[in-house]
Protein backbone atom coordinates (compact mmCIF):
# COMPACT_ATOMS: atom_id res chain seq x y z
CA UNK A 1 0.00 0.00 0.00
CA UNK A 2 2.79 2.21 0.47
CA UNK A 3 3.34 2.08 -3.44
CA UNK A 4 0.24 2.78 -3.99
CA UNK A 5 -0.05 6.13 -2.02
CA UNK A 6 3.60 6.75 -3.05
CA UNK A 7 2.03 6.76 -6.78
CA UNK A 8 -1.05 8.54 -5.87
CA UNK A 9 1.04 11.61 -4.27
CA UNK A 10 4.06 11.96 -6.45
CA UNK A 11 2.29 14.01 -9.41
CA UNK A 12 2.12 17.80 -9.58
CA UNK A 13 -0.77 18.40 -8.35
CA UNK A 14 -2.18 17.18 -4.79
CA UNK A 15 -4.28 14.30 -4.94
CA UNK A 16 -7.21 15.28 -2.69
CA UNK A 17 -6.31 19.00 -3.30
CA UNK A 18 -5.36 21.55 -0.63
CA UNK A 19 -8.55 22.95 1.21
CA UNK A 20 -9.11 21.26 4.73
CA UNK A 21 -11.74 18.63 5.86
CA UNK A 22 -15.25 20.37 6.13
CA UNK A 23 -16.00 19.05 9.67
CA UNK A 24 -12.23 19.85 10.76
CA UNK A 25 -12.74 23.40 10.01
CA UNK A 26 -15.85 23.11 11.89
CA UNK A 27 -14.43 22.15 14.92
CA UNK A 28 -12.07 25.70 15.10
CA UNK A 29 -13.51 26.49 18.17
CA UNK A 30 -11.93 23.86 20.18
CA UNK A 31 -8.48 25.14 18.63
CA UNK A 32 -6.37 27.57 19.88
CA UNK A 33 -2.83 28.95 18.88
CA UNK A 34 0.01 26.65 20.74
CA UNK A 35 -1.95 23.91 21.06
CA UNK A 36 0.00 20.93 20.16
CA UNK A 37 -1.55 18.64 17.01
CA UNK A 38 -1.05 15.10 15.89
CA UNK A 39 -2.59 14.55 12.29
CA UNK A 40 -2.59 10.71 11.49
CA UNK A 41 -2.13 9.39 8.01
CA UNK A 42 -1.81 13.14 6.96
CA UNK A 43 -1.09 12.38 3.42
CA UNK A 44 -0.27 15.80 1.74
CA UNK A 45 -1.00 18.11 4.02
CA UNK A 46 -4.24 19.93 3.16
CA UNK A 47 -5.22 19.19 7.32
CA UNK A 48 -1.85 19.22 9.47
CA UNK A 49 -1.40 22.80 7.60
CA UNK A 50 -4.41 24.17 8.11
CA UNK A 51 -4.02 23.36 11.63
CA UNK A 52 -0.44 25.17 11.20
CA UNK A 53 -2.10 28.13 9.68
CA UNK A 54 -4.58 28.35 13.14
CA UNK A 55 -1.43 28.54 15.64
CA UNK A 56 -0.93 24.93 16.60
CA UNK A 57 2.15 23.19 16.43
CA UNK A 58 1.47 20.21 14.25
CA UNK A 59 2.96 16.38 13.78
CA UNK A 60 1.92 14.99 10.37
CA UNK A 61 2.28 11.65 10.70
CA UNK A 62 1.72 9.36 7.19
CA UNK A 63 3.69 6.14 5.58
CA UNK A 64 3.98 7.89 2.20
CA UNK A 65 7.60 9.74 1.59
CA UNK A 66 5.76 11.61 -1.74
CA UNK A 67 3.15 12.59 0.60
CA UNK A 68 5.01 14.42 3.30
CA UNK A 69 7.04 16.13 1.04
CA UNK A 70 3.98 17.58 -0.52
CA UNK A 71 2.70 18.55 2.93
CA UNK A 72 5.88 19.94 3.88
CA UNK A 73 5.58 22.01 0.47
CA UNK A 74 2.40 23.11 0.99
CA UNK A 75 3.13 24.45 4.19
CA UNK A 76 6.34 26.31 3.17
CA UNK A 77 3.41 27.90 0.33
CA UNK A 78 1.54 28.77 3.53
CA UNK A 79 4.16 30.61 5.43
CA UNK A 80 3.95 27.90 8.62
CA UNK A 81 5.91 24.82 9.08
CA UNK A 82 4.58 21.43 10.20
CA UNK A 83 6.94 18.56 11.55
CA UNK A 84 6.75 14.92 9.44
CA UNK A 85 7.30 12.00 10.66
CA UNK A 86 7.24 9.05 8.19
CA UNK A 87 6.18 5.70 9.90
CA UNK A 88 3.55 3.25 9.85
CA UNK A 89 0.98 3.32 12.17
CA UNK A 90 0.57 -0.16 13.28
CA UNK A 91 4.11 -0.45 14.39
CA UNK A 92 5.44 3.24 14.93
CA UNK A 93 6.71 4.07 18.67
CA UNK A 94 3.56 6.45 19.34
CA UNK A 95 3.66 9.49 21.66
CA UNK A 96 1.98 8.85 24.83
CA UNK A 97 -0.52 12.00 26.72
CA UNK A 98 1.64 14.52 23.99
CA UNK A 99 -1.06 15.93 22.24
CA UNK A 100 -3.99 18.76 22.75
CA UNK A 101 -5.58 17.05 19.61
CA UNK A 102 -5.40 14.33 17.31
CA UNK A 103 -6.82 14.58 13.98
CA UNK A 104 -8.04 11.31 12.29
CA UNK A 105 -10.03 11.86 8.96
CA UNK A 106 -10.43 9.05 6.82
CA UNK A 107 -8.06 6.44 8.02
CA UNK A 108 -9.54 2.70 7.58
CA UNK A 109 -8.02 -0.54 8.97
CA UNK A 110 -9.43 -3.50 9.64
CA UNK A 111 -10.90 -4.47 12.51
CA UNK A 112 -7.88 -6.06 14.71
CA UNK A 113 -5.22 -3.28 13.60
CA UNK A 114 -8.42 0.00 13.57
CA UNK A 115 -8.62 -1.07 17.59
CA UNK A 116 -4.94 -0.90 18.17
CA UNK A 117 -4.85 2.33 16.62
CA UNK A 118 -7.85 3.86 18.11
CA UNK A 119 -6.53 3.10 21.11
CA UNK A 120 -2.75 4.58 20.46
CA UNK A 121 -4.76 7.56 19.24
CA UNK A 122 -6.63 8.08 22.64
CA UNK A 123 -3.44 6.97 24.37
CA UNK A 124 -1.38 10.15 22.63
CA UNK A 125 -4.07 12.55 23.95
CA UNK A 126 -3.02 14.67 27.10
CA UNK A 127 -5.77 14.60 29.53
CA UNK A 128 -8.59 16.54 28.40
CA UNK A 129 -7.17 15.91 24.86
CA UNK A 130 -10.03 15.65 21.73
CA UNK A 131 -9.98 13.39 18.62
CA UNK A 132 -11.38 14.55 15.98
CA UNK A 133 -12.03 11.56 13.25
CA UNK A 134 -13.99 11.27 10.38
CA UNK A 135 -14.64 7.63 8.42
CA UNK A 136 -16.86 6.11 5.51
CA UNK A 137 -19.91 4.20 6.84
CA UNK A 138 -20.39 0.70 5.55
CA UNK A 139 -23.35 2.39 3.62
CA UNK A 140 -20.40 4.10 1.77
CA UNK A 141 -20.14 0.75 -0.29
CA UNK A 142 -23.93 1.68 -2.01
CA UNK A 143 -22.86 4.89 -2.82
CA UNK A 144 -20.20 3.68 -5.57
CA UNK A 145 -16.61 4.09 -6.01
CA UNK A 146 -16.76 7.59 -7.26
CA UNK A 147 -17.55 8.72 -3.99
CA UNK A 148 -14.29 7.59 -2.77
CA UNK A 149 -13.33 5.48 -0.16
CA UNK A 150 -12.39 1.68 0.27
CA UNK A 151 -14.65 -1.05 -1.55
CA UNK A 152 -13.63 -3.71 1.34
CA UNK A 153 -16.77 -3.70 3.91
CA UNK A 154 -14.09 -4.99 6.65
CA UNK A 155 -12.41 -1.29 6.07
CA UNK A 156 -15.47 0.62 6.83
CA UNK A 157 -16.20 1.99 10.57
CA UNK A 158 -19.68 1.94 12.51
CA UNK A 159 -20.85 4.40 15.70
CA UNK A 160 -21.17 1.38 17.59
CA UNK A 161 -17.55 0.15 16.13
CA UNK A 162 -15.84 3.21 17.53
CA UNK A 163 -17.84 3.71 20.55
CA UNK A 164 -16.27 0.10 21.92
CA UNK A 165 -13.06 1.09 20.81
CA UNK A 166 -13.24 4.62 22.58
CA UNK A 167 -15.39 3.27 25.82
CA UNK A 168 -12.47 4.78 27.94
CA UNK A 169 -13.12 8.07 26.14
CA UNK A 170 -15.89 10.76 26.61
CA UNK A 171 -17.76 10.90 23.28
CA UNK A 172 -18.77 14.24 22.86
CA UNK A 173 -20.12 13.42 19.13
CA UNK A 174 -20.84 10.16 17.74
CA UNK A 175 -23.02 9.79 14.61
CA UNK A 176 -23.69 8.28 11.26
CA UNK A 177 -24.76 10.45 8.53
CA UNK A 178 -24.93 10.83 4.96
CA UNK A 179 -23.60 14.38 2.97
CA UNK A 180 -22.43 15.87 0.26
CA UNK A 181 -18.31 16.07 0.22
CA UNK A 182 -17.79 19.60 -0.39
CA UNK A 183 -13.66 19.67 -0.55
CA UNK A 184 -11.26 16.78 -1.86
CA UNK A 185 -11.32 15.02 -5.58
CA UNK A 186 -14.74 14.05 -4.64
CA UNK A 187 -16.67 17.45 -3.79
CA UNK A 188 -20.21 17.77 -4.88
CA UNK A 189 -20.48 13.66 -4.25
CA UNK A 190 -22.40 12.08 -1.55
CA UNK A 191 -20.95 10.36 1.00
CA UNK A 192 -22.04 7.98 3.73
CA UNK A 193 -19.46 8.66 7.10
CA UNK A 194 -19.07 7.91 10.78
CA UNK A 195 -17.67 11.09 12.77
CA UNK A 196 -16.96 10.99 16.27
CA UNK A 197 -15.09 13.60 18.58
CA UNK A 198 -14.08 12.40 21.56
CA UNK A 199 -12.14 13.87 24.50
CA UNK A 200 -9.34 11.44 26.63
CA UNK A 201 -10.93 11.56 30.45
Amino acid sequence: MREVWDDKFSGKDYFFGTIPNAFLVDQAMRFSPGMSALCVADGEGRNGVWLAEQGLDVVSVDFSKAGLAKARELARSRGVSVETVCADLLSWDWPNAAFDVVVALYIHFPEGERSVVNRAMLAALKPGGVLVMEVFHPDQLRLGFESGGPQDPELLYTADGLRHDFADAEIITLEELVLTRSESRHAGKKAAITRLIAKRQ
